[in-house]
């Protein structure tokens, strides 16, 4: 079974939401901080396929971090993009989790819980 990475900044409250219902839940997962142990480029990627709405899906675009930057990312590669979100990790919404399959950016509960079952099955088959 893939293990589940649940990639999460202690002061924000999505992840301790998120970290109190995987617990609550009896989800086993690996916690990474978000800022201390950024995603890698492979990782990244990684996270990127399992998206829905691409780089939107992960980028903090409301943030001021985001905003400070005034760029348009429409006009940066791919590469360019995780480039910048390995050197300012601020700019990823949070919390991340993953399972190698599936992806729930934010805190969720019904996607959480089809996270868990997806996990589940997995273990089980």
């Amino acid at each position: 079974m893939e293990e589940l990475i649940f990639y999460s900044y202690p002061s924000c409250t999505s992840c301790r939401k998120t970290k109190h219902w995987l617990k609550a839940n009896q989800v086993e997962f690996t916690e990474r901080h978000l800022f201390r142990e950024t995603p890698s480029q492979e990782e990244l990627k990684h996270i990127l396929s399992l998206t829905t709405e691409g780089i939107d899906e992960i980028l903090a675009t409301r943030s001021q971090a985001f905003k400070q930057l005034n760029l348009n990312i429409e006009e940066l590669k791919v590469s360019e993009v995780l480039e910048l979100l390995i050197q300012k990790p601020k700019l990823l919404r949070r919390p991340i989790i993953v399972n190698g399959e599936k992806l729930v950016v934010g805190y969720h509960p019904a996607e959480l819980l089809k996270l868990k079952k997806n996990t589940l099955h997995r273990s089980v088959s």
